[in-house]
């Protein structure tokens, strides 16, 4: 699929040619949008005012090839807008670090790396830092773009994924993170495992 030639079309007004591009990743948006939304009707929900801001702005984007990066950054505000005015989304400057005192070895998550919910891992990584480790590990997205979907500096991005993976890392007692040139590492697995199942 050329993704610039049917940028181009869309630009020009063809509706089929933006149905296109949709289609071909709504899979991924879908995931991208429950990351955030936690279920279906609200993903939708996101996903839906995704496109209708595809459809109005779409003049705005100078280099096809970005779309993807572009419209997944829309859904993402999008999610974010939606949550807000749900009264569900944590501002990130009152979030507080949690603790990790609630996995002790007597907890059954701790009995073996098997074992281990991804979600509980997750859940005691801080808003800014699971965001950062879903949207590199699960979505598979670049530094670059997550930078510009959480209107951070890469390197602050990075930083919140270093200091997630030495939390993961302590909690789950390996270096099943260390590897990020895109192998897939036994907890980068579980996460996509989990990111694919939720539709499921």
């Amino acid at each position: 699929m050329n993704v610039s030639r049917l940028v181009k079309q869309a630009q020009k007004g063809s509706k089929e040619a933006l149905l296109q591009l949709i289609i071909a990743e709504q899979d991924a948006y879908y995931r991208l949008a429950y990351s955030y939304m936690r279920n279906e009707h609200d993903s939708m929900d996101a996903m839906e005012d995704m496109i209708v801001t595809l459809y109005e702005k779409l003049d705005q984007l100078q280099k096809g090839e970005a779309f993807y990066s572009w419209s997944k950054t829309i859904l993402v505000n999008r999610c974010k807008t939606l949550l807000r005015k749900k009264e569900r989304f944590l501002p990130l400057e009152d979030e507080q670090e949690p603790s990790l005192a609630a996995l002790t070895d007597a907890n059954s998550y701790r009995n073996t790396e098997s074992e281990m919910d991804m979600e509980v891992l997750l859940s005691h990584l801080n808003v800014r830092q699971r965001e950062a480790i879903e949207l590199r590990y699960i979505h598979d997205l670049s530094y670059q773009t997550i930078a510009e979907m959480t209107d951070a500096p890469v390197g602050t991005i990075k930083s919140r994924i270093s200091q997630a993976k030495q939390k993961l890392k302590a909690m789950i007692g390996g270096d099943r993170y260390d590897n990020d040139r895109g192998e897939n590492t036994g907890a980068q697995t579980d996460l996509e495992y989990r990111a694919g199942s939720v539709r499921t």
